[in-house]
């Protein structure tokens, strides 16, 4: 049985999407039987059966920490943010480091008698990557599993976000390319986005996609249960709806096929769940006179967005209005599992439309306004006539296997 140490920033599955997707990735490597070390720096217990599951410790002893600390004390005190400026001239905040370094000192007393190294990250930090860079004597066995393009300024139109000290991301960056034996990246396209910068990944890389997180089903659904109703025609989507992916072409479209189909207007809803922070004002406005549209504008505990997938009638996935998407959805893996039909409405190149292929029907850009009415109406016309809506799709099924996982793992 092959050993593998994963070190990992977050496996909190309730707090991010990321955390959801380290997960996922964990119990679909325990599925294919391999010995597991986890390193964690949720700052929480976390249990996993079966796995040795290690929460990594701060270290307070520090001079990273002690600066850190030094930091927020003088900001509190005179309300000058130093972040910015420290960042342009370090890279990382302090904070960062003391992590990063937390994470390293943890890493080495662990990683002894392992086949192989796996570094997982969430959001826009990478500190498992970085503390590795720490230990050039696990370089020959490290799988750097890079979920999102980095640094922020490379990630494509419309995203617009230059973060202080890019320059030296960058270089932090490189490293990581030139020391990882292996890569990793959770879509082709997302593969192919990096190597543009950092061509080393295009000879070092694998595509694992994100795996199912698989969880129980569950009967208490608290206030979603009102939601479903099998009597009604429901199109969900559930995430964090980010500035760049804007709902609103969505929305004119469902309201648009509600006022050439007035018959759905008293069967049929619009469903989002999870945060919305910069949509969210101009989202409640759309709810005058649209009873239709329901908002719960919240993080949601993953069970019960997981059993909702699985009970509408249609799962949605929105990108933004873009040129491409190199990004696999952390959530495409679950509502495939779902065997919902998905309703796909983003840049003709993206991972998910590649996924689903050329010949998927239920596929839009974001401003095909009328297009993406049509294709709600023809799913609204399949479910009224009794048909059982369903993405069937055993092809994907495969390819987000463990068992497909574990292909790509013996490769290397």
């Amino acid at each position: 049985m092959k050993k593998i140490l994963v070190v990992v920033e977050s496996l909190d599955v309730n707090v991010t999407s990321g955390a959801k997707a380290n997960m996922a990735l964990i119990n679909a490597l325990l599925f294919c039987n391999y010995k597991l070390t986890i390193l964690h720096y949720t700052r929480k217990e976390i249990i996993i059966p079966n796995v040795k599951c290690v929460n990594i410790k701060e270290n307070k002893r520090s001079f990273n920490y002690i600066l850190s600390r030094t930091q927020r004390v003088f900001q509190r005190i005179t309300k000058i943010n130093l972040s910015k400026n420290l960042e342009r001239l370090f890279g990382h905040s302090f904070t960062f480091f003391n992590d990063s370094k937390s994470i390293a000192i943890a890493t080495q007393k662990y990683c002894y008698n392992h086949d192989l190294v796996l570094t997982l990250s969430q959001g826009a930090s990478f500190r498992p990557h970085h503390a590795l860079l720490s230990l050039p004597l696990l370089h020959n066995k490290w799988l750097a599993y890079i979920h999102d393009p980095y640094p922020l300024h490379y990630y494509p139109e419309p995203y617009k976000w230059v973060e202080p000290g890019f320059r030296k991301k960058e270089l932090f960056f490189k490293k990581v390319s030139n020391s990882a034996k292996y890569s990793a990246f959770p879509s082709e396209l997302l593969k192919e986005w990096m190597g543009q910068f950092f061509p080393n990944f295009i000879t070092t890389g694998l595509v694992i996609p994100h795996q199912q997180l698989k969880i129980d089903s569950i009967d208490d659904l608290g206030k979603f249960k009102e939601i479903i109703n099998k009597d009604q025609f429901l199109l969900l989507h559930a995430g964090n709806l980010m500035k760049q992916r804007s709902p609103f072409n969505l929305i004119k479209a469902f309201k648009l096929f509600l006022e050439t189909n007035p018959k759905a207007r008293n069967n049929s809803k619009l469903l989002f769940i999870g945060p919305a922070g910069y949509h969210k004002k101009n989202l409640e406005a759309e709810l005058n006179g649209t009873p239709q549209l329901q908002l719960y504008l919240e993080n949601t505990p993953f069970n019960i967005v997981n059993t909702l997938q699985h009970q509408v009638s249609v799962n949605i996935i929105l990108e933004s209005e873009a040129q491409i998407s190199p990004f696999l959805p952390g959530k495409f893996p679950h509502c495939v599992f779902a065997n919902k039909p998905i309703l796909v409405i983003g840049p003709n190149r993206s991972e998910t439309k590649r996924l689903l292929g050329k010949s998927y029907e239920y596929q839009a850009e974001s401003n095909e306004v009328f297009e993406i009415s049509k294709l709600i109406e023809k799913l609204y016309n399949q479910w009224g006539s009794g048909k059982v809506l369903e993405l069937n799709r055993p092809d994907l099924l495969t390819y987000l296997s463990p068992e497909y996982l574990g292909k790509q793992i013996e490769k290397i």
